[in-house]
């Protein structure tokens, strides 16, 4: 049974930093897409970051870019996100999701992608 755990979450001022992480069991998929949705009250999910892994790219959305790094750590099976600079509308519910095999779609679409964790909420306070 896959399960993405996400873990990081909270509450910080404008500005801040927090580290957001998803520690992945139940496989150990090497070539596939990882990384991280959010979705803000009332809007669409959308691609924050992903690292396509079957060619060593990554996906940032125009609005985290210089901001936000994704990373890995495959020896834990384990997908980052570090997230500075931290904005108000940054604010949403953080998803961590994988696919489970080879996609490179850029933007990426939540459709793609085969698994999901739980959510870790993200406030960032003016």
């Amino acid at each position: 049974q896959v399960q993405l755990v996400e873990s990081g979450g909270g509450s910080v001022q404008a500005g801040g930093s927090l580290r957001l992480s998803c520690a992945a069991s139940g496989y150990t998929y090497s070539s596939n897409s990882m990384g991280w949705f959010r979705q803000a009250p009332g809007k669409e999910r959308e691609g924050v970051a992903i690292i396509y892994r079957d060619v060593g790219r990554t996906y940032y959305a125009d609005s985290v870019k210089g901001r936000f790094t994704v990373s890995q750590d495959n020896a834990k099976n384990t997908v980052y996100l570090q997230m500075n600079s931290l904005k108000p509308e940054d604010t949403a519910t953080y998803y961590c999701a994988a696919t489970r095999g080879l996609y490179l779609g850029v933007p990426p679409r939540k459709d793609a992608f085969d698994y999901w964790g739980q959510g870790t909420q993200v406030t960032v306070s003016s």
